[in-house]
């Protein structure tokens, strides 16, 4: 079985490999967004699997972080779309 684990982990990783190759192609900030989500949970993903096969529990941990990181970073990046620019500062407004 931890042979299986193992083997799913490298197709995961090896789509993780193309996703890597969309954020560095990607010219608009979603497509890279979205191929950093898929970064986040395939890692996740591959970390859950690798800690099946080598009975190491601490990899869970590893996963969480990463799909906590994954999460952040998505809405780092929606915030960042929602949000006004920086104000100006009173002494370079207009009229002053």
């Amino acid at each position: 079985m931890a042979d299986f684990f193992i083997g799913t982990a490298l197709f995961i990783l090896a789509v993780n490999a193309i996703s890597l190759f969309r954020v560095l192609r990607a010219r608009a900030g979603i497509e890279r967004m979205m191929a950093v989500q898929l970064l986040g949970s395939g890692g996740a993903a591959m970390a859950l699997l690798l800690g099946a096969a080598l009975k190491s529990p601490p990899m869970a941990d590893v996963a969480l972080l990463l799909v906590l990181l994954a999460a952040f970073s998505g809405t780092a990046f929606t915030l960042g779309l929602v949000l006004p620019g920086p104000a100006v500062p009173p002494d370079r407004a207009e009229g002053s």
